[in-house]
Order: structure tokens, then sequence, then C-alpha cells
């Protein structure tokens, strides 16, 4: 049945609900808070599954064209032993891109299909009415009613009750030129530890819209304290530290010259017990939120998007949406509660464990298999009961 869908927020999550739905016969309106919709952040991993998501949308080969592949993850201690090697299956490995590579890909495709985009447009309330949801914006105006609206506005939706715990370390991100003469590998994602107190990681992201050559994006973990502070940073200082942690890593730092160059991020971490409510739905970082340890944020809403679109077409659609995405979701917030303090924490002994108990298991083949698909996003099904797309891919 035809529905009228509200979507709130023109981030990934928002615009591939807003293809997919629209693909499935729905009329759809997205509500941008920004005067024109751009995306916000740095570099990101889209798994596999992920990346069948945008394959279903049809944005999947203007993801590629922008993307770097990344076959490999490592991590090593400043000491220089190995305790991170994740490998993705030959078949499907992660794509690398910048934040703005993944939101042309999938803007493009909402252009393309003539959705209707409200911009300038901050939701303040979705009042139930008859079944139904009504809009309120900031500025007064009123839309609707809707069948149905869908809350993808993040971490700062102001319909969503996630209470979520503030994370005790977050990151400084930037974006670079790749440099000329690295010894990096193109298609791996690299990190350097002291204890778990700081991580400094390079990451391939490929091409960014408008811009020639290829590029990196490059992130520093801290305590969310010191965040407050980062403005006032001696850039040549902070170059010193990072570069006597990782000296190999020096090229990629010489274009940071201010603190501007670099974007505070703090984190938080929560799951809603009910990603919905009446004529409602939460998708993305407004149902869930995480550390980026495991590479999932986006990988999540994409999932979302496409379990919620695949439920209006059942009965009790609500209900099953959250059934679909209900143990997924759990699962990886569970791991990344586990992971993230291994290698972002103040602790002195998680990093031991990390580094004398789980990286010597790791290359064993029940566990390496296991860590692949971890990282891939489909260590349990990603849409419950449900035959996903593209599987085969997925498969050694």
């Amino acid at each position: 049945m035809r529905s009228t869908l509200a979507i709130v927020g023109a981030g990934i999550g928002g615009l591939a609900t807003a293809a997919l739905a629209h693909d499935a016969g729905h009329a759809v309106t997205l509500f941008e808070r920004f005067d024109a919709p751009r995306p916000l952040g740095s570099g990101l991993v889209i798994q596999p599954v992920g990346l069948a998501v945008l394959e279903a949308i049809g944005a999947g080969a203007a993801a590629r064209r922008m993307g770097q592949p990344i076959t490999r993850m490592l991590g090593h201690e400043v000491s220089g032993r190995e305790v991170l090697n994740v490998g993705y299956r030959a078949t499907a490995p992660g794509l690398a891109l910048h934040r703005s590579a993944l939101f042309q890909a999938l803007w493009d495709q909402c252009v393309a299909r003539g959705i209707k985009v409200i911009t300038s447009a901050t939701v303040d309330a979705a009042p139930l009415q008859a079944g139904k949801r009504a809009l309120t914006l900031s500025d007064g105006r009123r839309f609707g009613p809707f069948d149905l609206v869908v809350d993808t506005s993040g971490a700062a939706s102001r319909l969503s009750p996630l209470q979520a715990r503030a994370l005790p370390f977050g990151a400084v991100w930037g974006t670079v030129p790749w440099p000329d003469g690295t010894g990096f590998a193109p298609d791996q994602l690299r990190q350097r530890y002291r204890a778990a107190r700081n991580m400094v990681g390079v990451l391939p992201l490929g091409q960014r819209p408008g811009l020639s050559g290829t590029h990196a994006a490059i992130f520093w973990s801290m305590p969310t304290a010191a965040l407050d502070h980062w403005a006032s940073t001696d850039m040549a200082a902070w170059r010193a530290e990072a570069t006597a942690l990782w000296p190999e890593m020096a090229p990629f730092l010489t274009p940071l010259t201010t603190a501007a160059d670099l974007t505070p991020a703090r984190y938080t971490h929560g799951t809603l017990r009910r990603p919905f409510a009446p004529a409602l739905a939460f998708v993305g970082d407004s149902a869930h939120r995480a550390s980026p340890q495991l590479g999932q944020g986006a990988n999540m809403a994409l999932l979302d998007a496409m379990a919620l679109v695949t439920a209006l077409g059942m009965e009790n659609p609500l209900p099953a949406y959250a059934a679909m995405r209900r143990w997924h979701v759990r699962t990886y917030q569970a791991m990344s509660a586990v992971f993230t303090p291994m290698y972002q924490s103040g602790s002195r002994s998680l990093p031991l464990l990390r580094d004398h108990l789980l990286a010597p298991f790791a290359p064993l083949p029940g566990i390496r298999h296991l860590l692949t698909r971890l990282v891939s996003g489909d260590m349990l099904p990603p849409l419950a009961g449900q035959t996903f797309p593209d599987q085969g891919f997925l498969k050694p």
C-alpha cells in the first residue's frame, strides 16, 4: 500500500531510506535542517553488507569509483608488536571513502528520482494526529500529516528518546592528500597504539568530489576532556608527539598546520529498546550509537533503511522492522562496548589483554574467520528472517 513518508535528516540513513522507499512506491518528502544538504565528517568504511544496500539503491558504482577498497586492518603497538590484523574476503573488501563522496553518490540517486526536499527545516516535534504524524519546524512551519515519520537526524535528533552515555574517549579527524613516496599500502587501514591512551591512524579514502588526487583520513584519539582544549593545541608539539609514536606517518602530518585542520569528535553509546513509536521510526544514530571502532556506523544506518522499507510491505510494519534488526544491532553494540576500551581508554589491563591474549589467538583459522565476519557486518544475518540482497558476494 502506498504511504506518505516524511524523512527527517538528509544524511546517509535518510538518503538511503528516501531512495528505497521511493522505489517501493511510497510518497517521500525529505526534511533537512541545512540550507543545502551537505555531509558532515571525514572518512568512513562501508562494509560489504552496507555496499549491498548501496548496490540496491544504484549508488554502488559511484561509491566504488570514488572510494578505495580496503582489504586489511592492521594495528601495531608503539614497540612494533602487531596486535591487530584482520583481513576481508578476497571477493568482498570494505570500501573506504570520504563522507562527501558517499553523500554525493546517495544524493544523486535521490535527485534522479525527483524526491521532494524541504531545506532549512529543523524539526522540533512530530505530534500524533489520528494515527498519523505532523511535523512542526523551529520556524513555525507545519507539514503533514504523514502516514510515517522516519527520524534519521542522528545524535542531534529532537525526536528520539534515546539517552546515550558519553564515552570517555573521542578523537580528532582530518583529511589530507595522499603523500608521494609513502610506504603505506593504499588498501590498508593502519593504526598505531600506545597502550590504549593514544591511538593514531591512517585511512586511505580514494577521491573527494571536486578535488584532484587521492586522500587519506588522519585520526588521533584522546580523552573527551582534552577535546575541549583542542582549539588551543600547539600543532608543532602535537606533530612531534604523533611522529614519535609513529615516525612513518610523518608525511601525512605535514599539511596539518593549525588545530582547525582537525575536527574534534565525541562519541556516545546507547540503543533504543524499541526503535519506533506509533507512526514514527528511528533509523541510524537516532536509534543506536556507538564508538566508530568497529567501523559500523554508516553500515548500520544503511541496514536500518533497508529493513524499514522491507517491513513497510508487511503486516505490523514497525514491529517487523524492529525484529529484523534487533539481534544484529544488539550484537554489534555489545561488541563495540567490549572492544573499544581495549583501544581507547585509560585502562592498563585491557591493552595487555589485547596484546597478549587476543592478538596471539587472532590468526587461528576459526578466530580469523570470525573477525572477518565481524568487520564485514555479517556475523549475524543483517535482516533477520529476510533474504539479504547480493548475499553471494559475501561468501568465501
